[in-house]
C-alpha cells in the first residue's frame, strides 16, 4: 500500500476536510482529492461520505483511519528516539511505578523535571501489575525489587520500610501506644494481607493483626491509608518515604516496621544511550539523594 497515499488520507480523516488537509500537506485541493480517490479505487471500497459540511469516514475508513493512526503515533515516538539520542531532552517518556509510590512521591516532584527538559512528555503508567519493559509496554520503572529480566539495566535506588504513623489530634485523644500489644486498643489502619503490596509489608500486616486488635481498616492502597491517618482515624501502617512531604505523621512504636523493599530503577537495554532516560533516571537519583540526607539530618537532631 502506498504510504504517501495513506498520509494524505490519514491528514484527510484528521482534518474532515480536504481543503484543511491540503493546507496541512501544501497541496491543492484536487491533488488531495486524487489520491483520496486513487486510495479508495486500490482497496475497492469507500472509505468517506460526503456531504455539504465535510467528510465522514465510513466503516472501513474508520478501520484504515486505526491504523494510520497507531503508524503516525509509533513514528512520532521513533523520530523523538533518534532526534532524542543527538538533540536536547524532548519526546514521549512512557514511566511505570506503583499506585502509592507514583501518586504520593513522584508525581508531586515531577515540576523539577518539567522546569529542566518542558518538552518531555510523560504518560505515568501507576498500577501494581509489573508491566514487561523489554516488549516496550513502558520504557522505565521503578520497582519495589529487584527485576529479574536479563536483558535490563538496573540501579538500586533506596530502601522503604513500613511502619506505625498516627497523628498527634489521635494520639492525644486515644493515647500512644508504647508496645505492638498496646494496639489491642486502637484502630489500625492497613492495607489487607490479601491486597497487591510487597510481600515485606503483607508479613508485617499478618503479625500485627494477630494481635486482636479492637478495630481496623482495610484500604487496598497507601493513598487511602494516608488519607484515613492524616484524618485522625488511627494509626497507620505507612512506607517511610512519607514522612517528609507529611512532617505532622508521628511514629508510634518504633521497633515495629517491616523489613527493607529495595526500590530498583530498570529500564531495556536497547534505551542505555537514550538522553530521556538518563534525564528521568538522574533526576529521580538526585531527589532520593536529598530525600535521605534530610532524613539523616532529622535522625541527627
Amino acid at each position: 500500500m502506498d504510504w504517501d497515499k495513506l498520509r494524505i488520507f490519514h491528514a484527510v480523516a484528521d482534518a474532515g476536510s480536504l481543503t484543511h488537509a491540503g493546507d496541512a500537506l501544501r497541496l491543492s485541493q484536487s491533488a488531495v482529492s486524487r489520491q483520496i480517490r486513487a486510495l479508495e479505487e486500490s482497496l475497492a471500497t469507500t472509505l468517506f461520505h460526503r456531504h455539504a459540511r465535510g467528510l465522514i469516514l465510513t466503516e472501513q475508513g474508520e478501520l484504515l483511519f486505526d491504523a494510520t493512526n497507531a503508524m503516525v503515533k509509533r513514528l512520532d515516538a521513533t523520530t523523538a528516539r533518534i532526534r532524542d539520542s543527538e538533540e536536547e531532552v524532548f519526546g514521549e517518556l512512557k514511566v511505570t511505578t506503583t499506585t502509592a509510590f507514583g501518586t504520593l512521591w513522584l508525581a508531586p516532584r515531577l515540576t523539577a523535571l518539567y522546569a529542566r527538559h518542558p518538552e518531555l512528555k510523560i504518560d505515568l503508567i501507576l498500577e501494581e501489575r509489573v508491566l514487561d519493559l523489554p516488549m516496550r509496554e513502558a520504557d522505565v520503572a521503578i520497582r519495589m525489587k529487584e527485576p529479574s529480566q536479563a536483558d535490563l539495566i538496573r540501579k538500586r535506588l533506596m530502601g522503604v520500610r513500613m511502619r506505625l504513623y498516627a497523628t498527634q489530634t489521635y494520639l492525644t485523644r486515644a493515647g500512644r501506644p508504647e508496645r505492638r500489644e498496646d494496639l489491642r486498643g486502637h484502630r489500625l489502619i492497613c492495607q489487607s494481607p490479601h491486597a497487591s503490596q510487597v510481600a515485606a509489608g503483607a508479613h508485617l500486616v499478618r503479625e500485627l493483626l494477630a494481635i486482636n486488635i479492637r478495630s481496623r481498616l482495610t484500604i487496598n492502597n497507601y493513598f487511602g491509608a494516608l488519607q484515613a491517618v492524616l484524618n485522625d482515624l488511627g494509626i497507620g501502617l505507612l512506607p517511610d518515604y512519607l514522612t517528609e512531604d507529611f512532617p505532622n505523621l508521628i511514629r508510634v512504636i518504633p521497633d515495629v516496621e517491616s523489613a527493607e523493599v529495595p526500590v530498583f530503577l530498570a529500564y531495556p537495554e536497547e534505551l542505555r544511550h537514550s538522553k530521556r532516560i538518563a534525564a528521568f533516571r538522574d533526576f529521580v537519583t538526585e531527589e532520593i539523594f536529598a530525600l535521605r540526607r534530610r532524613q539523616q539530618e532529622l535522625a541527627a537532631e
